[in-house]
């Protein structure tokens, strides 16, 4: 019986390349997000895609997720495979965002990622196995300009699949956080605004990033191994160690970074 992983944020940047990722490794996958279109474009170039199932979800949205779950699960028969890619990014100050903004992005970010996680494990607990993939990012670390409720968002996420991880040894389930950090993905064409509206530019950081094959082939690889914990990226992850033994240098370094 083939492996089946469940990705979110399917539709584009690294959930799109990790479905074909897995695909091409003999996984069947559920690809979701909220562009149908997009979803079904891409089924159908991924290998025997006569296997794998689209199902469309919006993270914000949540409350219809445990139903979702069961459905998808009696088609499936089993989910090895949790792969939390979706999300939603930022670029405005703290203070020219309306906590409504906040809210949106947590929402998606935190409560929308969980929501599903929380509806998919029954399941693994059933099966005494699974492997859960958050995808945090290097601004899971520490915060940065531009990002506070994302920022915020992907802190929250660590605390929970940290958690889940201590809690869930018992039943086999596994959990991997991944800490992406300057990775070229469109992440910053659909970031929101001061005003709630996408960003619309694709950003130097992300056009000056670790080409998104690269980063899924090394997130595949951390969570075949078992990892707790992965970062990704460049010279910039170095920062996470560099706050953790040199503080005072830093924040001073950090303050420097270009914020897009």
């Amino acid at each position: 019986m083939k492996k089946v992983a469940w990705v979110t944020g399917a539709s584009s940047g690294i959930g799109e390349e990790t479905c074909k990722q897995l695909a091409k490794a003999g996984y069947r996958i559920v690809l979701s997000a909220r562009n149908e279109a997009k979803l079904i474009e891409l089924k159908n170039q991924l290998p025997h895609s006569e296997i794998h199932l689209v199902v469309p979800l919006d993270l914000e949205f949540s409350e219809n997720f445990v139903e979702l779950v069961k459905e998808v699960h009696q088609q499936v028969g089993r989910f090895d495979y949790l792969y939390n890619c979706g999300g939603l990014s930022q670029r405005s100050e703290a203070h020219e965002t309306s906590l409504a903004i906040d809210r949106r992005i947590m929402e998606i970010n935190y409560f929308g990622t969980i929501a599903l996680t929380k509806a998919v494990l029954p399941y693994m607990q059933a099966q005494k196995s699974g492997h859960i993939i958050a995808i945090s990012s290097i601004a899971g670390k520490f915060g940065f300009y531009l990002r506070s409720a994302y920022s915020a968002s992907k802190h929250a996420l660590h605390g929970f699949f940290e958690s889940l991880s201590l809690e869930e040894a018992k039943n086999h389930v596994r959990i991997t956080i991944a800490c992406p950090g300057k990775i070229n993905t469109p992440i910053s064409l659909s970031a929101l605004n001061k005003d709630g509206e996408s960003h619309g530019v694709m950003d130097h950081n992300q056009e000056t990033g670790m080409p998104v094959e690269e980063c899924v082939a090394i997130l595949i690889k951390a969570v075949n191994e078992g990892k707790r914990e992965i970062l990704i990226g460049n010279k910039e992850i170095k920062a996470v160690t560099l706050k953790r033994f040199l503080p005072k240098l830093f924040w001073k370094v950090i303050a420097k970074q270009s914020a897009t």
